[in-house]
Order: structure tokens, then sequence, then C-alpha cells
């Protein structure tokens, strides 16, 4: 019971500690109105001015600290609330079109969220699955932009638990699931499916359920990027901690109840605090370095730095719990009973074949230096899917990227995306 309500306390906290960080944004404001140079600029007197000066220097350095240490005070919570996509103008052809964002369909877990692009022509239609894995769906932003250039996009944008009150009902792996069916079904018949990372057996469990049933929306492709089909390849650091332990132990100190403050108050959660503060112990020093690093810039006026470090941890620090029952799932039937490769994979009950998906094309893509994801466990969806023809199958391993260069930065623009892009025309 203690450990369930740990989100409790530390929500109480945060809301305690929420004057001080408010208190530090006002002192911030006013910093920045007081001028440079006030200690040269004769609203002190000279012996005074002297005196400040020889103590602290001039007085930008002076008003440089401290709106540092006003800037990190204030900075120092998280938010749960969905940070903007922020998605600008996309070049199409040669035209540049505006993009607007709009809710096509909602339901209490999720919304199917449409990047318009006003005078756009035609493009083939694409639904990016995005992660429930302690962050939003903004995550994909990058991947959003880049197949805005040539496609209808649609993503999965999925909301906090937190926010989500108990009388909506649970949330599983089923429920994930039907949701993407749901979604498809919105879409309509010639619709593409891009599934990044963990949503992977989800995607394809819906594309074979949809194939078998000769749903009229089931789409006409499917990618999944560095997703765990078959987590026994080649196991990572991820991969072996789920299955060090039994499901009980994750039950019985992951799991929090959402606090009373909240709207979703008392739904079993696994707390976005906790998933990102294990993430953050992975790489703690590094993590270190860049806010002593931001301290250091804001400090020396370098906005443009203090700026991309701001950005990063913006959205790094926006998190969203996962439900318990998605959670704990996810964790039992893909990490540790491995049930869509060997067969025994359910959805509402029925077996799920990815056999009977065919006359639909299959792109599978890895990063060679991911240690999320590793080589071989997004391939082995083209073995599980016999039906489909080889001709319509499509495996990409990129060299030199880890987890998330699949689908964000350099490469994934300029090599991963082009692949992708010819992949779905192709089956359009």
């Amino acid at each position: 019971m203690a450990m369930s309500m740990m989100y409790q306390a530390y929500q109480n906290q945060m809301d305690f500690s929420a004057p001080w960080r408010a208190g530090a944004v006002s002192a911030l404001k006013f910093l920045n109105l007081v001028p440079q140079g006030i200690f040269e600029s004769g609203f002190f007197d000279k012996a005074t001015a002297d005196r400040l000066t020889a103590k602290n220097g001039p007085s930008e350095k002076l008003f440089g600290r401290l709106a540092s240490a006003f800037e990190l005070i204030s900075r120092a919570s998280l938010t749960y609330a969905r940070p903007d996509y922020a998605i600008g103008p996309v070049m199409v052809g040669n035209r540049e079109l505006d993009v607007t964002e709009q809710v096509v369909f909602s339901t209490p877990f999720g919304s199917l969220l449409h990047f318009k692009k006003e005078g756009s022509p035609v493009q083939p239609q694409v639904l990016l699955v995005a992660p429930m894995s302690g962050h939003f769906a903004t995550l994909l932003r990058q991947t959003v932009q880049t197949l805005l250039q040539d496609h209808d996009v649609f993503i999965t944008d999925w909301h906090n638990p937190r926010d989500i009150p108990l009388s909506a009902g649970k949330f599983g792996l089923d429920e994930y699931t039907e949701h993407l069916i749901t979604f498809l079904n919105v879409l309509g018949p010639k619709s593409h499916m891009v599934a990044i990372c963990q949503p992977s057996v989800s995607a394809l469990a819906a594309a074979a359920i949809m194939s078998e049933d000769d749903h009229p929306a089931r789409p006409a492709s499917l990618t999944l990027m560095a997703g765990p089909i078959d987590t026994r390849i080649s196991p990572t650091k991820v991969n072996d901690f789920a299955k060090s332990k039994p499901i009980s132990w994750f039950e019985n100190n992951l799991i929090n109840y959402v606090p009373v403050q909240c709207k979703g108050a008392f739904r079993k959660v696994y707390p976005g605090f906790v998933q990102l503060t294990a993430f953050v112990s992975m790489n703690l020093d590094r993590h270190i370095k860049s806010h002593v690093d931001l301290a250091d810039h804001l400090a020396k006026g370098e906005t443009d730095k203090a700026d991309i470090i701001k950005t990063f941890y913006d959205e790094y620090f926006a998190v969203m719990d996962l439900s318990a029952e998605f959670y704990i799932e996810t964790v039992r039937d893909v990490f540790q009973e491995h049930l869509l490769p060997l067969g025994k994979l359910t959805y509402k009950g029925r077996a799920v074949n990815p056999a009977a998906i065919r006359r639909m094309g299959l792109m599978t893509v890895e990063g060679e230096r991911d240690d999320i994801c590793s080589l071989g466990q997004t391939l082995a969806a083209q073995d599980l899917c016999s039906g489909v023809r080889a001709y319509r199958k499509v495996h990409h391993m990129q060299a030199g990227v880890g987890h998330y260069g699949v689908f964000s930065g350099r490469r994934w623009n300029n090599e991963i995306y082009p692949l992708v892009r010819d992949f779905i025309h192709v089956n359009a």
C-alpha cells in the first residue's frame, strides 16, 4: 500500500513547491526589466557601485547568474500536459502549405489527429501509430513533419490516463489494438499504417484481425519501425530487465494510484515520473552535464545555446502515465511470454494470426545500433506474415543509427524516409 501511494506523495510535494517555482518565474521577469550596466549607470553612488562591482563583477555578470538560478528553479518540475506539435509549413512539390491540426475522431483514451495541409493535392493517407512509453505522441514531431511532404498524415494522439476518469473503463493491449482498428475504419480503404517501436505488436495484430475479417479498411501497407515483434532475438538490457523479475514484482513496485487532485483519481497507472527517473538514471552524468551547461549558457547570455537544451528538456520532461493494464500486459505478453511470435497472442479472445495478412505490403525497419529493440526483433514480422507475397515485403537495416535515429534525425530524413515513401506509394 505504501508503494501505491508514492504518486500521491510526489504530487503533494509538487503542489507544495509550486509557489517557489512561480516566485522564480516572477523574479526572472523582474530581473529581465533591470537595465544592463546598472552598477555603472549612475543609479548607485560611485562608492556603492565600486563596492558592488568589486564583489560581484560587472552587473550583467551578477544578474546573469541570478537569472540562471531563477530559470533552473522555475524548470524544476515535470509537466503532464501534451506539448504542442508546432508543425510548421511544409513543402509539397514546389509549394509551401500551412498545416492545421484537426481532431477527426476521439475516445476518452485517444484522438485521431489529422495534420491537414491547406490546398494539398490528394496523397496517400498514413496512420502514424505512436508508442505509449511515458511520453506523448509529440515525440514523433519530426517524423510527422517529414511524412507530410508526400502523405496525408494522421496520428494516434494518446491521452494522459491521469486525466481520464475511472468511469471511462480500462485500457489494455486489446483496447489499444481496438483503437487502431477503429481509427483505420474512420480513415477508410487504402490507408497505410506506420508503427513506431512498442505499438508494432498491436499494429500487426490489428492488420491480422482486419485481414482475416476481410475488413474494407484494412491497411494497404504496414510499416513496422524498431518494434519488439520477437524480443527473444538478441535481447537488450531492456528485454533482460523485463524478464528478470516476476510480473507480480512490476505490479507491486511500479503501479500507483493517480492522485486525488487529478481527473483520473484512483486509476491505477505506471506513473510517468517513475519512468522518467529510470530513463534519467541510465544516463545520469549526461543529464547533469546538460543542466550545468544550461546554467552556464544562461549566465553568459548565450540564449541560442540555452534554447537548444531547454527545447529538448521541455519535451523530455513532459511525461505521460501508462494505464496499469496496458503496462502490465505489455511486459507480460510481449517481453516475458512472447505470445505473438509463439502464435499465442489473442485479441478479445480471438487468436491473432499474422499469416492471415494478404494483399498488403509489409516493410520492417531496424537500426544497426538500436540498444532498445535490437537487430532481428522487428525483422521477425517478415516470417510471421507468411501470407504476404515476397515481392511485397521490404526490409531495411539502417547503418549507424540507434533507436531514435530510425524515425528522427538526418539519416531518417535522407536515407530511411525515401525508402518508406517509395514503399507506401508502390502499395497505394
